[in-house]
C-alpha cells in the first residue's frame, strides 16, 4: 500500500481540522467540511488505509481519527520543502520593534512576549552563543566611609556589582570623577579586555592606584566565572489552556520544566546552519514534552554568532503560522542586532 495523492489530500484535511478543533475527525466531517469530491464511504476506507500506514490513530473504537506524530512530520516537511512558509513582514511584529532597544536582554525578553502573544503557545528566546557582554558604564557608589559599590552595566543588560574597600576616606566627588574616567576608557570593552587595559590605566591614575587595584581584582574574578545564558520565556501558562494539558500531573511536570532554565536552554538550542528545526512529540526526547512539538529558528547577531528562537506547543499546533512568525521574528532580530553591530564599529 502506497501514499497517493488522494490519501494526501484526506490526511491534509484531517490534520487541518484537528489542529483547529482538537476533536477526533470522522469521515462525515471531512465529506461535509472539505471539498474532496468523495463520498463518506470512500473517505472512511482511505482513513483506514492511512491508519494502517501509521499516519492516523483512533483514540476510541467509536471515535474519529487523530493525526500521529508520523503524520505531523509529513505535514511539516511538506511545508518546508514546498516553501509554504510565508515571507510576509508581519506588521504586528514590526510595530513591536520600531523603537530602538539597546539592552540585549530587554530585546529577547520582548521577543519572547511577542511570539507567545501571536502564537498563543510558549515561546523561548536564547541570546547569541558566545557573545561577550561589553561594558557601558562603570560606577563607584560610596556605601560607607571605607567601602564603595562597583556597578558595571553591559550592553546585554547585565549589572555586575560588588563592594570593594576604599583606601582611606574618599569623597563622592572623587569617586564620581574616577567613575567617569573609567567609563570613558572601558566603554565597549569586554571584561577580559578591561582587565588587560587596567594596568595601563593604573599607571596613568597613580593617585587612585589602591582603589583601581581593588577594581582590577573584582574584574579578574568576574571574568573567570562562567556566565549562565539568559533564557527568555513567554506564555508559559498558555499551554494550560489546551486539553492536552488538562491533566494536573502533566501540567505540573511541564511547568516545572519551564522553571529549569539550563535544561530548557539545552532543549531549545539551535542546530547550526539549519534555518528551522521541528521536533514532534517523541522526537523531542523529553518525557515532559511527549505531547508537544518544538519549533525553532535561528537569528544572527554578526561575527558568526547565532541565537535561537523557539515555540513549544501541542503536537496539533498551527505549524504554518508558527513557522511564518519565527521566520519574520528571526529577520527582525537579525536586522536589529546587525544594526547595533554596525553602530559599534
Amino acid at each position: 500500500m502506497e501514499m497517493d495523492e488522494r490519501k494526501l489530500r484526506i490526511l491534509q484535511a484531517i490534520i487541518d481540522d484537528y489542529i483547529l478543533t482538537g476533536v477526533p475527525v470522522g469521515s462525515r466531517t471531512i465529506s461535509r467540511k472539505y471539498e474532496t469530491g468523495l463520498s463518506s464511504a470512500t473517505i472512511r476506507n482511505e482513513m483506514s488505509d492511512l491508519e494502517e500506514l501509521g499516519y492516523l490513530d483512533q483514540p476510541h473504537v467509536s471515535a474519529g481519527r487523530v493525526p500521529s506524530a508520523k503524520a505531523y512530520r509529513l505535514y511539516v516537511d511538506s511545508l518546508i520543502r514546498t516553501g509554504r512558509i510565508r515571507d510576509d513582514s508581519l506588521e504586528s511584529i514590526g510595530r513591536y520593534f520600531t523603537g530602538r532597544v539597546h539592552q540585549m536582554e530587554d530585546v529577547i525578553d520582548h521577543a519572547a512576549s511577542v511570539i507567545s502573544a501571536l502564537t498563543r503557545y510558549t515561546a523561548v528566546v536564547l541570546p547569541p552563543k558566545g557573545k561577550q557582554p561589553r561594558m557601558q558604564t562603570v560606577q563607584l557608589v560610596p556605601v560607607s566611609r571605607d567601602a564603595a559599590l562597583v556597578v558595571i552595566v553591559t550592553d546585554t543588560g547585565i549589572v555586575r556589582d560588588s563592594t570593594i574597600r576604599l583606601p582611606g576616606e574618599m569623597d563622592s566627588d572623587t569617586l564620581y570623577a574616577v567613575s567617569r574616567a573609567l567609563t570613558e576608557q572601558l566603554r565597549g570593552r569586554t571584561l577580559s579586555e578591561a582587565c588587560d587595559c587596567l594596568p595601563d590605566i593604573i599607571r596613568t591614575m597613580q593617585e587612585n592606584e589602591e582603589l583601581l587595584r581593588g577594581l582590577y581584582g573584582f574584574l579578574t574574578e568576574r571574568k573567570e566565572q562562567p556566565r549562565r545564558p539568559h533564557v527568555a520565556v513567554g506564555g508559559t501558562s498558555n499551554m494550560l489552556s489546551y486539553p492536552e494539558y488538562s491533566d494536573m500531573e502533566k501540567a505540573r511536570n511541564f511547568l516545572s520544566l519551564m522553571e529549569t532554565r539550563d535544561k530548557l536552554a539545552s532543549i531549545i538550542a539551535g542546530n547550526g546552519e539549519m534555518a528551522f528545526t521541528v521536533r514532534i512529540g517523541p522526537e523531542t526526547g523529553v518525557p515532559e514534552m511527549a505531547d508537544c512539538s518544538i519549533v525553532t529558528a535561528s537569528y544572527s547577531a554578526g561575527d558568526g554568532q547565532q541565537g535561537t528562537i523557539g515555540v513549544i506547543g501541542p503536537t496539533r499546533m498551527r505549524y504554518s503560522q508558527v513557522l511564518s512568525i519565527l521566520n519574520t521574528m528571526g529577520r527582525q532580530l537579525t536586522d536589529l542586532f546587525s544594526g547595533e553591530e554596525k553602530d559599534n564599529e
